[in-house]
Order: structure tokens, then sequence, then C-alpha cells
């Protein structure tokens, strides 16, 4: 089973009464409260968490009614929390898989999907490392421990030390699945033992920043310019393309994704307000300002 597409799901009615509750205040009776705070509450990928903070932080100027917060974790744990009824919407750095839909719709609920941006992910490594380019065949050498000093892609005599995110992020799996699997779904090859699972975007960073011989993997809106990204080719042979907006939207660099949000049932109120809003043209310019792949 695929996963849902907005205009595929069948919103039941009690979904609708449950979403509609989330996002506006209410007695105890469910009678609405008149002149109250609107609380959102929105979990998720820790990708999207800043992009995520900003859209709060600018539509609450907008609207000072409405209190959107923000918290990270991970994609697997937003979208968890969303079928569990604990947040309005999850953010997710991946594609909701065939078992959370199922576990969704065992609570009686239909998750709907949202693409609200693009991404790239960028291979990053120390910025005195010699190797400029790397194919996606020799990127699931080197992460899953087949290839393990840089001399046997064209660096100096020096041992890789591998860093990814850890298995509840959404570019972990998308990285296991799109590179180190190489997009084949029979592949059961997995990341190497020896790599060092790091807790955020921000630790790959520091670790990148002081480590010459390690690598790894960030969304394009937390590369910084202390780090170098190295150019990505589908194969040998194929052209080595560096990841930007453009180069996302002409589909030539090889690591591109989407970035969503979820919800469970079709989002109405002041949550498909808010989401009307990040998919237009005052969202999307922030998805741009940050680094990401706005959609228009």
């Amino acid at each position: 089973m695929s996963p849902l597409k907005k205009w595929e799901v069948v919103v039941v009615l009690v979904g609708l009464a449950l979403l509609s509750a989330c996002g506006r205040p209410v007695d105890s009776d469910g009678t609405p409260v008149p002149g109250g705070t609107i609380s959102i509450q929105n979990k998720g990928s820790d990708t999207m968490v800043n992009l995520a903070l900003a859209w709060a932080e600018a539509y609450g100027q907008i609207r000072p009614d409405v209190q959107v917060a923000v918290t990270g974790g991970g994609s697997g744990t937003g979208i968890a929390s969303l079928i569990n009824g604990t947040v309005d919407m999850a953010n997710a750095s991946r594609r909701i898989k065939d078992e959370e839909v199922a576990q969704a719709q065992a609570n009686g609920m239909d998750p709907v999907e949202y693409e609200i941006a693009g991404d790239a992910i960028a291979v990053v490594v120390h910025p005195s490392n010699p190797v400029d380019g790397l194919t996606i065949p020799q990127l699931s050498d080197i992460f899953s421990g087949k290839v393990t000093n840089w001399r046997e892609v064209g660096g100096e005599d020096r041992p890789i030390v591998l860093l990814s995110r850890e298995s509840n992020s959404g570019t972990h799996v998308f990285f296991l699945e799109e590179v180190v699997r190489q997009g084949d779904a029979e592949d059961r090859t997995l990341f190497s033992p020896d790599t060092l699972l790091m807790p955020s975007s921000e630790g790959i960073s520091a670790e990148i920043r002081q480590n010459p011989n390690a690598i790894g993997y960030d969304g394009l809106g937390y590369v910084t310019p202390d780090q170098k990204v190295v150019a990505v080719a589908r194969s040998a042979g194929a052209p080595y393309v560096e990841p930007s907006i453009e180069t996302v939207k002409d589909d030539s660099y090889p690591i591109a994704r989407g970035l969503y949000i979820y919800t469970l049932g079709e989002a109405q109120g002041a949550i498909g307000e808010y989401l009307q809003w990040i998919l237009g043209a005052e969202g999307q310019a922030i998805v741009r300002d940050l680094g990401f792949v706005p959609l228009q």
C-alpha cells in the first residue's frame, strides 16, 4: 500500500471532529471559547525544525491569536505523535510508511500528506579533504563499510570516519534507501556498524569541522561555509552535480527529496488556514530564505 495522497483520502466524520477540536480552544463541554488563543502542536523532522520555527514566528505576527508550538525529535517521532493524537501536525523529511498508515487507520483516522518544500541531501567532508566528487555506488560502498580508506576513492591514505543521523530521522531513512541501497527496494544493505550516529544536524556539522577524516550528510539548509560539499554523480561516467535549489528543481542532483506535513484527516479550521499560508507566497519565501527548495 503506497502513502496516501491528499486527494485520495476519504475523511471519516470522527476525524474531522477531532481535528477541528485540536486547532480551536474549547470549554470542557466542547463549546468554543470566544477570543481565546488558538494552539497548534507541530512536531517531527529535525531537518525541518528551523523552517517550522521560522514559519511559526512569521505566522504569529500575522495571526497573534494563533500559537504554533514546534518541537523536533525526528520524522518517526512526529508521525507517531500524530497517530497517538498528541499533536496536530507532523513534520517529516520522508514519506509516511505503510505500517504507519495502518496504525493510523486502526485508530479510525486517515493521514493526509502535504508536500510543502523540496530539499537536497548534501554529502559533506572536512575542507582539507581533496575528494571533490563521488558516485552513488561509491557512497553506498563507503557508508556500508565496503570502502574504509579515502585512498580507495581518490583521497589520501586515511581511514574514513562515517557520520549519520539516528535511525528515527527521516534523513537517515531516505539516505539508507536511496544511497546506501541505491533505490533498490529489495536491497537489505545496512549502514556500517562503525557509523557514528549523531543526534542532530548540528552534531554532524560540528564533527565534520573538527575531523579531517569524516564524511556525513545533511539537509541543504544546514550546510555551512566551513564544510566542503562533495559533488555527486548517479553513476560512473555521469556528471558530478552539487546540491542547490536549481539542481533540485531541474532534477540533476541525484539525492533530492520532498519535505512533508501530515495531518489526521483533511486539515480544517486554524490548521487548514496555517497550511494554506505555508503553501502560499509568504511561507514559500521562508523556504527559500532558509536554503530549502520552494514549490513555486
